[in-house]
């Protein structure tokens, strides 16, 4: 194993989850990632061995039967899997923002009914902020939940959802919708969003009264995990399956799950970027030209060394965030940092290794292919490059603000 990417610190008990999801990703996920991937199918053994080794549980705390670990684990061994293989790591992410948010959020019965069922990964979960006319500004959800006109206390969520990873394979999915009804009229629409969680049956179609997951959306990449819409026609909800039992507070509760997912999508960018650069070395060594490897050549070596910088900086600036974020401050500056530069730099990395490569890294025979593909989706998830800057922009206003 080469010197990139290591943290400093790390417990015995982190550094054998490690090497325990390192071994796994050589063995189980490597050697059929981009067999899996040009057939957009889902790794269903893949998934079965990741809840063998408790990794959906990773986060959990161990009263509901989970491992008990940081972020910080959970990102380094998200960064080991989207080495591997990103859609594999997507698969997970999602889950754990659910979970995170029922942890931090969920009534005591919340937490009972569901975290021992998603430790297992006997319940997996997706949650739904965007829609079809949405992008970026998640105060313009039009998505509704009104109480039922029977006086039962249940709701009725009408709306269209978009971009739901494991929309299909998911058990439950947490729902962002404005609930208008008992806040005064002028609430800024982000006090009037509640989140439900609503489960479901895995699969496609109608999946319970109310509620349908079309088929999966074709992509470009990031294939094998299952995109999916979701359209609800009045789908009762019980009061009971209000996250943290009261409506109104639904927008912080997401944001607060998608600080994680941010460090989440910055490991994904680190470890894609990690395996470009392997690849790329690699190649570097056995091609000839001029009579000499393509790595003795200096135009290559320099670009090697940018590359190795690149996939530092962002493994060290995304191990940062995880950190704090569990240390309990607030870290939107530093997830947002990671999240943009992370992305940016996997593009740049994946690029130059597809460089390197030459005419062979348009071939489908030659991995890069499919990383080359894989990258783009980093850009867009979990917020735009420009949200993550404007983030950062109001983040360092507020710190330096000026005293003139």
């Amino acid at each position: 194993m080469g010197r990139l990417a290591q943290t400093e610190g790390l417990t015995e008990i982190q550094q054998e989850i490690l090497s325990t999801v390192r071994s796994f990703v050589d063995k189980e996920i490597l050697p059929v990632a981009t067999q899996l991937e040009h057939k957009d199918e889902y790794p269903s053994e893949i998934v079965e061995g990741l809840k063998e080794l408790g990794i959906f549980g990773l986060m959990i705390p161990e009263e509901y039967g989970g491992l008990g670990e940081s972020l910080l684990t959970y990102a380094l061994c998200v960064e080991e899997i989207a080495r591997g293989w990103m859609s594999v790591s997507g698969i997970i992410n999602t889950h754990f923002i659910v979970a995170y948010m029922l942890k931090q959020h969920g009534t005591q019965e919340q937490k009972d009914h569901f975290l021992p069922k998603m430790a297992t990964g006997e319940v997996r979960g997706a949650f739904s902020m965007s829609e079809p006319g949405l992008g970026s500004d998640v105060s313009a959800i039009t998505s509704k939940g009104v109480p039922a006109p029977d006086g039962s206390g249940d709701f009725l969520l009408n709306g269209q959802k978009m971009w739901l990873t494991n929309g299909g394979s998911a058990t439950l999915v947490a729902v962002l919708c404005r609930t208008d009804e008992g806040h005064p009229d002028g609430t800024p629409p982000h006090k009037s969003m509640t989140t439900f969680l609503v489960e479901k049956e895995p699969g496609f179609g109608q999946v319970r009264a109310g509620l349908t997951i079309p088929g999966k959306i074709d992509k470009m990449g990031y294939k094998g995990v299952d995109t999916t819409e979701l359209i609800m026609d009045d789908l009762r909800i019980p009061s009971d399956r209000v996250l943290g039992g009261a409506t109104g507070r639904g927008f912080y509760q997401m944001m607060d799950g998608v600080e994680v997912g941010r460090v989440n999508v910055a490991a994904r960018g680190c470890g894609v970027a990690q395996r470009a650069f392997e690849l790329g070395i690699d190649y570097a060594q056995q091609r000839h030209t001029f009579g000499k490897p393509i790595a003795g050549h200096q135009a290559i070596q320099f670009k090697l060394a940018e590359m190795a910088t690149k996939v530092e900086a962002a493994h060290a600036l995304m191990v940062g965030a995880a950190r704090k974020k569990d240390s309990g401050q607030r870290n939107d500056l530093e997830a947002g940092m990671a999240k943009y530069l992370a992305s940016e730099y996997c593009k740049e990395v994946v690029e130059d290794a597809f460089r390197i490569h030459g005419g062979y890294g348009f071939s489908k025979e030659y991995e890069i292919e499919r990383l080359y593909r894989e990258a783009p989706m980093l850009l867009i998830g979990e917020g735009t490059a420009e949200i993550q800057k404007m983030i950062v922009g109001r983040r360092l206003l507020e710190e330096y603000r000026s005293q003139g």
